[in-house]
């Protein structure tokens, strides 16, 4: 169960480090190529990631009446791996699948024909959702896009039902070797094959998303300051990716 996502303009959210208009802007303009570029550049890793992260919250998954939404799902391989963990009934709720780019999402929306997903059009800061209505909220690698973490933390707090959980899995900064590494590849290497094969302005940004977004120890403050319990973080693949989950009492 599908439906094509609302063409509306989003409103864009305020007080961005870049304002929202520009990087959605950006997203519509690199959707066609977004998937190529995101398995090439982590070398097919990124499956990896969405199945680890699809495989820790297969409890919740498994309960056909569980409201998930899939916050800036892009084209939707997260809410596909999702999807891949519910279970084949007709009275199982469809997951919601939430991005602010109508580009990437008309994307994901053509990956969700006939599967029980359903694509909504709007910004993560004032999702068209009743308070206290979702069990689980998932996030892969597009909270750090968001203007405010802490008014998304919010958000995402209001939406969920007294013991929900949200589950965010995005890009993390490493320290060590593996740190040295990860910043020449990220700030030399990718912008250049994002010139060559996409757009350069975009593969410029991706490294600054990341360079900006808290590290776990303050992430965790951050999550915990917003009312979130029990909020822990996974490192993948030597931490240049991890899961965040936590749960509202």
């Amino acid at each position: 169960m599908n439906t094509p996502p609302n063409s509306r303009p989003t409103i864009p959210a305020t007080g961005a480090i870049q304002p929202a208009a520009d990087v959605q802007q950006m997203f519509d303009q690199i959707a066609s190529r977004y998937d190529l570029m995101n398995h090439l550049l982590s070398a097919g890793i990124d499956r990896w990631w969405w199945w680890r992260t699809a495989h820790a919250l297969r409890h919740i998954l498994a309960k056909p009446e569980a409201a998930i939404l899939d916050l800036c799902c892009g084209t939707g391989d997260m809410t596909l791996a999702l999807l891949r963990r519910r279970p084949s009934t007709s009275s199982t709720r469809p997951i919601l699948a939430v991005d602010f780019s109508h580009n990437m999402l008309t994307r994901g929306f053509y990956k969700f024909n006939r599967k029980n997903a359903l694509a909504i059009e709007a910004d993560a800061l004032h999702l068209p959702v009743p308070s206290g209505s979702l069990d689980l909220i998932s996030s892969a690698f597009g909270f750090r896009n968001l203007a405010s973490y802490e008014e998304g933390l919010s958000e995402l707090y209001r939406v969920l039902r007294p013991g929900g959980q949200i589950a965010i899995l995005d890009c993390n900064q490493p320290s060590g070797v593996v740190g040295v590494l990860y910043n020449l590849y990220f700030q030399t290497i990718l912008p250049r094959i994002g010139a060559l094969l996409s757009n350069a302005d975009a593969y410029r940004y991706l490294p600054s998303s990341v360079a900006r977004f808290p590290r776990p120890p303050r992430m965790l403050q951050m999550i915990h300051a917003a009312g979130f319990r029990d909020a822990t973080w996974t490192g993948y693949t030597f931490g240049i990716a991890g899961l965040y989950r936590a749960t509202k009492p």
